[in-house]
């Protein structure tokens, strides 16, 4: 009973100074806001990584060319010429739990049609491709194996190039112009919106890799090959054998460097996370500072509010209370002040994830344990930064007190 009659006390007393605990609770208010929206926005952040990794396919591996140096220019991977479609067939036929391969050529180049134009994206694949990426079509068929054997001028176009070339109606069926060569148009991509970088995935071309190799890159080598392997428990020996494999094709020994790299989804994810959770964790780190200052202002208020309050802890302890109840009293109105900063900061933070996710289009996703995480770290604030002003003024002499004006 004297517990919740203690409760009843310290909060009268914070009753009676309402802007003033307001005005403490603000730091916590600051601090908590400020992580839970750091955090929401690092979550989203990691999560649209994930899914834009995903989008890859299930278990694909990339294999890249190497880097080239020119005049002691060095450009990244996929400079060199160090990947053939000879390598991309070997490594279908010759490795084993490799279920499909696309050799990939990628350029832009301007595209015609119906009297328009517009500038996009070249992509030359294989005819496993979609079937690797999960990318079903919503119009039309899939070029074919002999479409790819034969270098044909066959495409598949995505809905941005269907919205600015095609306005009016189906271009399943119809041609399309790139570089002042016909192609035709055998299907239309399902819409898959813009991915982490802010590209815009369905402004694209597909077309196979033998006719972008012949008709419009000119190139001999392959940047990247896409492999899929048959599970993902099998993807790392799929890994070790697809370097093993072009090791042996590229004649290279024990004492030279691969011409070539190879990464699987797990890594590309790995490296694309590993800068946003440097920065959630920095951000993090400097929103923490604001609740260690807003512990520092609770103890700072505590410590004037036990001098204010001096005569009024000498009447109780005269009247019966004992130094646990006053310490209680005081500990109470700390932590009070802690949760009640917790619980705005908690509304503030998910309310401005919320505002950056609708006025800058920016992925949040706030986390049920990092709003339990906040609230509770709220209260540890209040209790370590609270404890002593209330130990300090269970210490006071009841005579001494009752004498201080």
């Amino acid at each position: 009973m004297r517990f919740f009659s203690t409760i009843l006390v310290a909060l009268r007393a914070l009753r009676r100074n309402k802007m003033r605990s307001i005005l403490t609770a603000l730091g916590i208010i600051i601090g908590v806001g400020a992580v839970i929206a750091m955090v929401s926005i690092g979550n989203g952040a990691q999560a649209q990584v994930e899914a834009q990794i995903a989008s890859l396919g299930q278990n694909i591996i990339l294999v890249f060319a190497g880097s080239a140096n020119a005049g002691g220019a060095r450009s990244g991977y996929g400079g060199a010429g160090s990947l053939s479609v000879d390598d991309a067939l070997a490594i279908k036929s010759q490795v084993r739990d490799v279920v499909a391969v696309s050799p990939e050529i990628r350029g832009r180049a301007q595209v015609l049609a119906n009297g328009l134009n517009w500038f996009t994206s070249i992509a030359g694949e294989s005819e496993d491709y979609l079937g690797m990426r999960q990318w079903p079509l919503s119009a039309g068929v899939d070029f074919t194996e002999q479409d790819v054997r034969s270098a044909g001028k066959v495409c598949i176009i995505g809905q941005t190039i269907v919205t600015n070339l095609f306005p009016d109606g189906d271009p399943v069926g119809k041609s399309i112009r790139i570089r002042n060569l016909p192609f035709t148009v055998v299907g239309v991509l399902t819409s898959k919106g813009f991915n982490l970088g802010g590209q815009d995935q369905d402004d694209i071309v597909i077309m196979p890799y033998t006719s972008a190799m012949k008709r419009f890159s000119r190139q001999t080598f392959l940047p990247v090959i896409d492999v899929q392997s048959a599970s993902a428990e099998r993807m790392a020996n799929v890994e070790q054998d697809i370097t093993g494999l072009l090791r042996d094709r590229h004649h290279i020994n024990q004492e030279r460097d691969d011409d070539f790299a190879v990464r699987d989804q797990r890594e590309i994810a790995e490296a694309r996370n590993a800068a946003n959770k440097t920065m959630t964790l920095l951000l993090g780190a400097i929103a923490g500072v604001s609740l260690v200052v807003g512990g520092i202002g609770i103890m700072n208020i505590m410590l004037v509010s036990v001098t204010e309050r001096t005569r009024e802890i000498g009447i109780r302890m005269a009247v019966g209370a004992h130094g646990s109840d006053i310490r209680m009293q005081f500990l109470i109105e700390a932590v009070v002040l802690s949760l009640m900063g917790g619980i705005l900061g908690i509304l503030l933070g998910i309310g401005a994830s919320q505002f950056f996710s609708l006025f800058y289009h920016w992925s949040v996703l706030v986390s049920t344990t990092a709003v339990v995480a906040a609230f509770v770290f709220s209260g540890a604030v209040g209790i370590c930064f609270g404890y002593y002003p209330a130990s300090k003024a269970a210490r006071l002499d009841p005579i001494d007190a009752l004498r201080y004006e």
